[in-house]
């Protein structure tokens, strides 16, 4: 385990790789409700890292991390969110070509899977979803789309993600869901934030698909 000094009151923390990285979040999260942890302002996880922010003493607590034995993340261990989806998306077709499969058992094989919420970015309540096994994992677009809707539910490398509003991206469309992934009234305000593990639940009808974001912001889905 790295860790690094940022400034003056942070630490960033490289544990050894994505999974590593879920994990040790998920354990400071844990070592943070019981008390365990030095207070802290904000502990952010990425792809391979994890950002310690607001401590006091900093080098205390880097000391006490390189002693920690952080337990590997099991399946059940956070709060679990079922996203109800509509496999109507553009690139279906071709996503279970690619599958060897046919579109319509795409619903029973990402249904199958506990994606769990490895890090957010790119938008308000975009959650990156690892667990896609890896015979799944499909290249972006060669060409991005300028718009996808708000609420397309799509897959690129190892993640699974939701469009919480509608931008440009390249990831692959194969279904979509009317639920808000971002919402600044909800506590969290994100339907998917870290850790919490994710099931895709097939849908019948049309996806009330609402754009809950509230703003514009970059386009790192390309």
């Amino acid at each position: 385990m790295r860790v690094l000094r940022v400034g003056r009151h942070a630490l960033l923390v490289e544990p050894g790789g994505p999974e590593a990285a879920s994990a040790l979040h998920a354990e400071l999260v844990r070592r943070r409700e019981t008390g365990e942890l030095p207070p802290v302002r904000e502990i952010v996880p990425a792809a391979h890292t994890v950002l310690i922010d607001g401590l006091d003493d900093p080098r205390a607590l880097a000391a006490e991390l390189a002693g920690w034995e952080v337990p590997p993340q099991s399946a059940g261990a956070g709060r679990t969110v079922r996203v109800p989806v509509r496999y109507d998306g553009p690139d279906l077709a071709e996503v279970a070509e690619r599958w060897g499969v046919r579109p319509e058992e795409v619903p029973e094989i990402v249904g199958g899977v506990r994606f769990r919420v490895a890090f957010c970015g790119f938008a308000p309540g975009f959650g990156y979803l690892t667990g896609l096994p890896e015979r799944y994992r499909l290249p972006r677009r060669p060409t991005p789309r300028t718009s996808v809707p708000a609420g397309s539910l799509a897959l690129a490398g190892e993640y699974a993600g939701v469009y919480p509003r509608s931008s440009p991206g390249g990831w692959q469309l194969i279904g979509s869901t009317g639920e808000v992934l971002w919402d600044p009234a909800r506590e969290p305000a994100a339907l998917l934030a870290p850790g919490t593990e994710v099931r895709f639940v097939a849908a019948d009808g049309p996806a009330a698909v609402r754009d809950g974001a509230p703003a514009a912001v970059g386009d790192g889905l390309r």
